[in-house]
């Protein structure tokens, strides 16, 4: 058995041997006999709409003794909750901003974290006992802004269809679902998910050092609704290291919806670590609900969302007939599309929403289907982007390789 430190001293003197998860598992599907001894460090990742995200930043406003203490605040138009520190006469304020908070039906909490972590300029306007104070600030104006997230990166999500005629609005689809069982909406990149790869949580605790939004970050426990069957975790970073094109807003028939990612390095401290690594998408439970009551009735697994499906949307400008109003754009939840220009791959996060509503066919993506109760019923919506999953797990063995980011060893156990 390898130790934390044996694996350390390996990267720091260059001799580790570090995979992504998608790596390691091709070696093993290509026959290859690949034992504790060749593998150190395996990393994971995900990223998709987790609702559970907020930031704490603290803002300077206006100059000291303007006013006593903040009322309200606004940022972009976002709702954010003053204090717990009321900074009275500094001139500054403390703010919590929710990810699924909303300015209006197109903006929420998700897309300001984003143009805060890309240093867009962003209007804070806070009231204090009937006065208004406002300030045009950006990331490197602000004393600290840090990301928190209450519940990321489940083990395991549900995949949700509709069981009755008719559509239901919900923050599990871009136009609402519609039945009776027309269609299903799916969540969780499957087999590079991290607690898929280390379901034991052997490794993966309290403590563990991990990338949330492409910045350097820590767990600090198990998140809400976590079970043991089911667990999440609890992580916060420093938003200023963090990458715009690992985060973002998502707009669903309920609202706008926050994107988070998390990646995580799994060490491979002995033999039963790594067998486990070596679990694939249908090895993996996908339960289905109807989005009525949320209920699990049917089950499938991620072979039928991630196997011979294409984790990249891609655009024909030959295919498209130039509708007068562009319905690929007019849906897109992440507002990728530009008419008649296709895609902007820093926005677009294969959801493959424009797939199904593109008349002329000009978007392209295979999602696969799922057989319910006998019957296959197209997947729709993608609420989880495998393919960016995909590039955050090379950039952690990136980082890593090249002596970026320090492995450490869980404080305690998660649940």
């Amino acid at each position: 058995m390898k130790t934390i430190d044996e694996i350390t001293g390996r990267i720091k003197n260059g001799t580790a041997a570090v995979y992504t998860a998608s790596q390691l598992k091709d070696l093993a599907m290509n026959g290859e006999n690949v034992t504790a001894d060749d593998v150190d460090v395996v990393t994971t990742g995900t990223f998709g709409v987790m609702s559970g995200t907020l930031a704490i930043l603290h803002i300077p406003v206006a100059d000291r003794g303007s006013f006593e203490r903040a009322d309200r605040a606004w940022l972009n138009g976002v709702p954010a909750a003053t204090g717990p520190c009321p900074n009275e006469r500094t001139g500054t304020v403390d703010l919590v901003v929710f990810g699924t908070s909303q300015a209006d039906n197109s903006y929420g909490g998700g897309h300001l974290f984003r143009d805060i972590v890309s240093r867009l300029p962003v209007e804070v306007e806070i009231e204090s006992r009937g006065r208004l104070f406002t300030r045009t600030v950006t990331l490197d104006d602000m004393g600290s802004a840090r990301m928190v997230t209450t519940r990321s990166a489940f083990k395991n999500y549900s995949a949700f269809l509709n069981n009755r005629p008719g559509t239901v609005k919900t923050i599990f689809s871009v136009r609402g679902l519609s039945g009776p069982s027309g269609e299903i909406s799916v969540s969780g990149c499957g087999d590079i998910n991290p607690l898929q790869n280390d379901p034991a949580l052997d490794t993966i605790g309290v403590g563990t050092r991990i990338l949330l939004n492409g910045s350097p970050g820590y767990i600090m426990g198990q998140g809400t609704r976590s079970s043991r069957d089911r667990p999440n975790i609890a992580a916060f970073a420093d938003m200023r290291k963090m990458i715009p094109d690992m985060m973002g807003g998502f707009i669903t028939s309920s609202g706008p919806e926050c994107l988070t990612s998390v990646a995580i390095p799994i060490p491979v401290l002995d033999d039963e670590i790594l067998s486990r690594l070596m679990v694939r998408n249908e090895d993996i439970p996908l339960p289905v609900a109807d989005i009525s009551n949320r209920a699990p009735f049917a089950a499938s697994h991620y072979g039928e969302v991630w196997n011979d499906t294409d984790p990249v949307i891609t655009y024909s400008q030959d295919s498209c007939i130039r509708c007068d109003a562009c319905e690929a754009a007019l849906y897109c939840p992440s507002g990728a599309i530009t008419p008649g220009e296709g895609i902007n791959p820093a926005l677009c996060v294969n959801c493959g929403t424009c797939v199904n509503v593109c008349p002329g066919k000009a978007f392209m993506g295979n999602l696969g289907a799922m057989t319910i109760e006998g019957k296959k019923i197209p997947i729709t919506l993608r609420q989880s982007d495998r393919a960016r999953a995909l590039r955050l797990c090379e950039y952690l063995k990136s980082l890593i390789l090249d002596n970026k980011f320090r492995i450490t060893e869980k404080t305690e156990d998660l649940v």
